[in-house]
Protein backbone atom coordinates (compact mmCIF):
# COMPACT_ATOMS: atom_id res chain seq x y z
CA UNK A 1 0.00 0.00 0.00
CA UNK A 2 1.48 3.33 -1.34
CA UNK A 3 2.58 5.71 1.62
CA UNK A 4 0.49 9.43 1.32
CA UNK A 5 3.12 12.68 1.18
CA UNK A 6 3.83 14.50 3.93
CA UNK A 7 2.12 17.59 3.98
CA UNK A 8 3.29 20.86 4.51
CA UNK A 9 1.14 23.55 6.83
CA UNK A 10 2.07 27.25 6.11
CA UNK A 11 1.28 29.40 8.90
CA UNK A 12 0.43 33.36 8.41
CA UNK A 13 2.03 35.96 10.98
CA UNK A 14 0.01 39.15 11.23
CA UNK A 15 2.60 41.98 10.81
CA UNK A 16 2.58 45.05 13.09
CA UNK A 17 0.46 47.77 12.62
CA UNK A 18 2.41 51.27 11.23
CA UNK A 19 2.83 53.70 14.03
CA UNK A 20 0.19 56.58 13.90
CA UNK A 21 0.90 59.59 12.02
CA UNK A 22 1.95 62.63 14.44
CA UNK A 23 4.74 64.68 14.94
CA UNK A 24 8.11 62.43 15.04
CA UNK A 25 10.85 63.16 17.70
CA UNK A 26 13.67 61.29 15.64
CA UNK A 27 15.72 63.73 13.27
CA UNK A 28 14.48 64.52 9.71
CA UNK A 29 16.70 62.82 7.30
CA UNK A 30 18.63 64.71 4.76
CA UNK A 31 19.55 64.07 1.15
CA UNK A 32 21.11 60.63 0.46
CA UNK A 33 24.91 60.75 0.42
CA UNK A 34 26.50 61.72 -2.69
CA UNK A 35 27.62 58.78 -4.75
CA UNK A 36 31.38 58.19 -4.59
CA UNK A 37 33.06 59.18 -8.28
CA UNK A 38 32.34 56.86 -10.64
CA UNK A 39 29.53 54.92 -9.46
CA UNK A 40 25.20 55.48 -10.55
CA UNK A 41 23.54 57.94 -8.83
CA UNK A 42 20.84 55.21 -7.14
CA UNK A 43 17.76 57.32 -7.69
CA UNK A 44 18.79 59.14 -11.54
CA UNK A 45 21.19 56.36 -12.44
CA UNK A 46 23.58 58.99 -14.17
CA UNK A 47 27.70 58.19 -13.38
CA UNK A 48 28.51 61.35 -10.86
CA UNK A 49 31.98 62.90 -11.13
CA UNK A 50 34.60 64.46 -9.40
CA UNK A 51 34.07 67.79 -8.36
CA UNK A 52 36.75 70.09 -10.22
CA UNK A 53 39.55 71.57 -8.42
CA UNK A 54 39.85 74.88 -7.16
CA UNK A 55 41.76 77.25 -9.35
CA UNK A 56 45.31 77.39 -7.93
CA UNK A 57 47.25 80.45 -8.68
CA UNK A 58 51.27 79.93 -9.54
CA UNK A 59 53.89 82.49 -8.41
CA UNK A 60 53.65 83.93 -11.83
CA UNK A 61 49.85 84.59 -11.68
CA UNK A 62 48.06 87.63 -9.90
CA UNK A 63 45.35 86.73 -7.91
CA UNK A 64 42.18 89.36 -8.23
CA UNK A 65 42.06 92.05 -5.98
CA UNK A 66 39.12 93.83 -4.40
CA UNK A 67 38.31 97.24 -3.92
CA UNK A 68 39.24 96.65 0.41
CA UNK A 69 42.21 95.09 -0.34
CA UNK A 70 43.93 97.35 -2.33
CA UNK A 71 42.68 100.34 -0.12
CA UNK A 72 44.15 98.48 2.72
CA UNK A 73 47.58 97.76 1.22
CA UNK A 74 47.58 101.83 -0.15
CA UNK A 75 46.64 102.64 3.39
CA UNK A 76 50.16 101.44 4.26
CA UNK A 77 52.52 102.78 2.13
CA UNK A 78 55.00 105.16 4.01
CA UNK A 79 55.00 108.53 2.84
CA UNK A 80 58.66 108.74 1.37
CA UNK A 81 60.51 112.64 1.55
CA UNK A 82 63.14 113.48 -0.70
CA UNK A 83 66.85 113.13 0.53
CA UNK A 84 66.78 116.80 0.00
CA UNK A 85 64.41 117.93 2.21
CA UNK A 86 65.39 116.01 4.78
CA UNK A 87 68.23 118.03 5.27
CA UNK A 88 68.49 120.89 7.14
CA UNK A 89 68.30 124.17 4.59
CA UNK A 90 71.72 125.25 5.36
CA UNK A 91 73.80 122.41 4.47
CA UNK A 92 71.26 121.91 0.82
CA UNK A 93 73.98 123.64 -0.50
CA UNK A 94 76.39 121.75 0.47
CA UNK A 95 74.91 118.40 -0.64
CA UNK A 96 74.15 119.79 -4.03
CA UNK A 97 77.55 120.72 -4.57
CA UNK A 98 79.04 117.40 -3.46
CA UNK A 99 76.80 115.67 -6.01
CA UNK A 100 78.35 117.73 -8.79
CA UNK A 101 81.79 117.24 -7.67
CA UNK A 102 80.84 113.57 -7.69
CA UNK A 103 79.41 113.21 -11.06
CA UNK A 104 82.09 115.56 -12.68
CA UNK A 105 84.71 113.29 -10.96
CA UNK A 106 83.08 109.82 -12.41
CA UNK A 107 82.92 111.05 -15.60
CA UNK A 108 86.81 111.74 -15.49
CA UNK A 109 87.02 108.32 -14.11
CA UNK A 110 84.83 106.90 -17.35
CA UNK A 111 86.77 109.08 -19.21
CA UNK A 112 89.99 107.34 -18.21
CA UNK A 113 89.27 103.89 -18.28
CA UNK A 114 87.50 104.11 -21.64
CA UNK A 115 89.76 102.17 -24.50
CA UNK A 116 92.43 104.74 -26.16
CA UNK A 117 92.37 104.88 -30.08
CA UNK A 118 95.68 102.92 -31.78
CA UNK A 119 96.47 101.85 -28.38
CA UNK A 120 98.63 105.18 -27.86
CA UNK A 121 100.24 105.59 -24.33
CA UNK A 122 102.06 108.73 -23.54
CA UNK A 123 103.62 109.62 -20.44
CA UNK A 124 105.24 112.95 -19.78
CA UNK A 125 108.02 113.45 -16.89
CA UNK A 126 108.56 117.13 -17.77
CA UNK A 127 106.76 120.13 -18.83
CA UNK A 128 107.12 120.45 -22.37
CA UNK A 129 107.29 123.72 -24.42
CA UNK A 130 104.06 124.48 -26.31
CA UNK A 131 106.37 125.80 -29.48
CA UNK A 132 109.73 123.87 -28.96
CA UNK A 133 113.20 125.49 -30.45
CA UNK A 134 114.33 123.34 -33.31
CA UNK A 135 117.65 122.28 -31.68
CA UNK A 136 115.78 121.95 -28.28
CA UNK A 137 114.16 118.48 -29.46
CA UNK A 138 115.68 114.24 -30.22
CA UNK A 139 114.43 111.75 -30.23
CA UNK A 140 115.04 107.89 -30.29
CA UNK A 141 113.43 104.30 -30.03
CA UNK A 142 114.00 103.15 -26.97
CA UNK A 143 112.17 99.79 -25.09
CA UNK A 144 109.53 99.72 -27.64
CA UNK A 145 108.37 103.28 -27.74
CA UNK A 146 109.63 106.13 -28.69
CA UNK A 147 111.35 108.40 -26.33
CA UNK A 148 111.61 112.58 -26.71
CA UNK A 149 115.24 114.08 -24.46
CA UNK A 150 116.25 117.45 -24.65
CA UNK A 151 118.93 117.84 -26.32
CA UNK A 152 121.33 119.86 -24.20
CA UNK A 153 121.01 117.53 -20.13
CA UNK A 154 119.61 114.53 -22.01
CA UNK A 155 117.13 113.75 -20.22
CA UNK A 156 114.06 112.30 -20.88
CA UNK A 157 110.79 114.51 -21.29
CA UNK A 158 107.88 111.90 -22.17
CA UNK A 159 107.42 108.69 -23.58
CA UNK A 160 105.22 107.43 -26.34
CA UNK A 161 103.92 103.95 -26.65
CA UNK A 162 101.73 101.76 -28.58
CA UNK A 163 100.02 98.46 -26.73
CA UNK A 164 101.14 95.38 -28.88
CA UNK A 165 103.83 97.70 -31.62
CA UNK A 166 107.16 99.10 -31.84
CA UNK A 167 108.35 101.56 -33.53
CA UNK A 168 109.92 100.83 -37.08
CA UNK A 169 111.87 104.43 -37.64
CA UNK A 170 111.91 107.63 -35.89
CA UNK A 171 112.13 111.03 -37.22
CA UNK A 172 112.68 114.78 -35.16
CA UNK A 173 111.60 117.30 -37.40
CA UNK A 174 111.65 121.00 -35.65
CA UNK A 175 110.10 119.78 -32.93
CA UNK A 176 107.88 117.14 -34.13
CA UNK A 177 108.72 113.25 -33.64
CA UNK A 178 107.38 111.22 -36.58
CA UNK A 179 107.51 107.54 -36.26
CA UNK A 180 106.60 104.42 -38.26
CA UNK A 181 105.62 101.84 -36.32
CA UNK A 182 105.75 98.06 -37.04
CA UNK A 183 102.10 97.62 -38.53
CA UNK A 184 102.21 100.95 -40.72
CA UNK A 185 100.77 102.94 -38.81
CA UNK A 186 102.64 106.70 -39.07
CA UNK A 187 101.90 108.76 -36.43
CA UNK A 188 103.46 112.37 -35.40
CA UNK A 189 103.52 113.44 -31.63
CA UNK A 190 105.05 117.22 -30.08
CA UNK A 191 105.82 115.71 -27.02
CA UNK A 192 102.10 117.18 -25.39
CA UNK A 193 99.61 114.62 -27.37
CA UNK A 194 99.63 112.50 -30.77
CA UNK A 195 98.28 114.82 -33.22
CA UNK A 196 97.57 112.43 -36.06
CA UNK A 197 97.56 109.09 -37.47
CA UNK A 198 97.90 107.64 -41.06
CA UNK A 199 97.98 104.21 -42.15
CA UNK A 200 100.58 102.98 -45.12
CA UNK A 201 98.83 101.04 -47.16
CA UNK A 202 100.18 97.35 -48.03
CA UNK A 203 102.86 98.34 -45.22
CA UNK A 204 102.81 94.08 -44.04
CA UNK A 205 103.66 93.05 -47.35
CA UNK A 206 107.34 95.03 -47.62
CA UNK A 207 108.21 97.03 -43.94
CA UNK A 208 108.65 93.30 -42.58
CA UNK A 209 111.48 92.41 -44.61
CA UNK A 210 112.52 95.46 -45.48
CA UNK A 211 112.79 97.57 -41.93
CA UNK A 212 112.34 101.02 -41.70
CA UNK A 213 115.59 102.40 -43.21
CA UNK A 214 115.39 105.45 -45.64
CA UNK A 215 111.77 105.42 -45.44
CA UNK A 216 110.85 108.70 -43.88
CA UNK A 217 112.63 111.73 -45.73
CA UNK A 218 112.07 115.60 -44.74
CA UNK A 219 110.84 117.26 -48.24
CA UNK A 220 111.52 120.86 -46.64
CA UNK A 221 108.43 123.23 -46.49
CA UNK A 222 106.72 121.40 -43.88
CA UNK A 223 106.46 117.93 -46.43
CA UNK A 224 107.47 114.32 -45.66
CA UNK A 225 107.89 111.96 -48.37
CA UNK A 226 107.26 108.20 -46.98
CA UNK A 227 109.16 106.08 -49.74
CA UNK A 228 107.69 102.31 -50.31
CA UNK A 229 108.51 100.23 -52.51
CA UNK A 230 105.06 100.68 -54.86
CA UNK A 231 104.92 104.30 -53.91
CA UNK A 232 105.82 107.16 -52.74
CA UNK A 233 103.69 109.66 -50.76
CA UNK A 234 103.99 113.18 -49.27
CA UNK A 235 102.45 114.69 -45.98
CA UNK A 236 102.22 118.10 -44.30
CA UNK A 237 103.64 117.89 -41.06
CA UNK A 238 101.20 120.34 -39.76
CA UNK A 239 98.01 118.05 -39.90
CA UNK A 240 98.88 115.11 -41.38
CA UNK A 241 97.28 116.02 -45.40
CA UNK A 242 98.18 113.21 -47.88
CA UNK A 243 99.42 115.73 -50.67
CA UNK A 244 100.82 114.11 -53.26
CA UNK A 245 101.66 110.06 -54.14
CA UNK A 246 103.83 108.90 -56.80
CA UNK A 247 103.34 105.47 -58.07
CA UNK A 248 106.18 102.80 -59.32
CA UNK A 249 104.94 102.37 -62.30
CA UNK A 250 104.48 98.72 -63.67
CA UNK A 251 107.05 96.36 -62.97
CA UNK A 252 108.90 98.76 -61.10
CA UNK A 253 109.67 99.47 -57.49
CA UNK A 254 111.13 102.38 -55.15
CA UNK A 255 114.48 100.91 -52.62
CA UNK A 256 113.64 103.61 -49.54
CA UNK A 257 117.23 103.65 -48.94
CA UNK A 258 118.79 104.58 -52.58
CA UNK A 259 115.84 106.25 -54.11
CA UNK A 260 116.20 110.35 -54.72
CA UNK A 261 113.77 112.26 -54.33
CA UNK A 262 113.25 116.08 -55.79
CA UNK A 263 109.75 118.26 -54.91
CA UNK A 264 109.40 120.67 -57.87
CA UNK A 265 107.85 123.55 -56.03
CA UNK A 266 106.96 125.51 -59.11
CA UNK A 267 103.67 123.30 -59.61
CA UNK A 268 104.73 120.57 -61.89
CA UNK A 269 104.14 117.53 -59.49
CA UNK A 270 106.92 115.67 -57.65
CA UNK A 271 109.65 113.41 -58.91
CA UNK A 272 111.78 110.52 -57.83
CA UNK A 273 114.18 108.93 -59.04
CA UNK A 274 115.63 105.68 -57.77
Amino acid sequence: MATPPPTTRTTLTASPDPAPAGPSHHAPQGPPPPAPPGSAHPTTGVAAQAPAPAPHSGPGERRPTTPHSRNARMRHVPLRVPLLLRVPPALRPLLVLGGVLLAVGLRGLAHQVRPVPYGDRLVHFARVERHPHAEAWASRAQGGAVVGYDTATGAPHWRYARVGHRPAVVLTVRGEVIALWDDGLLTDTDGRSVRWHRALPDAAEWLPARGGTGVLRPLGHGMLAVVAPPRVTAYRIADGDLRWVLPAGPGRAFTPDRTLLGNDLQGRGPNARA
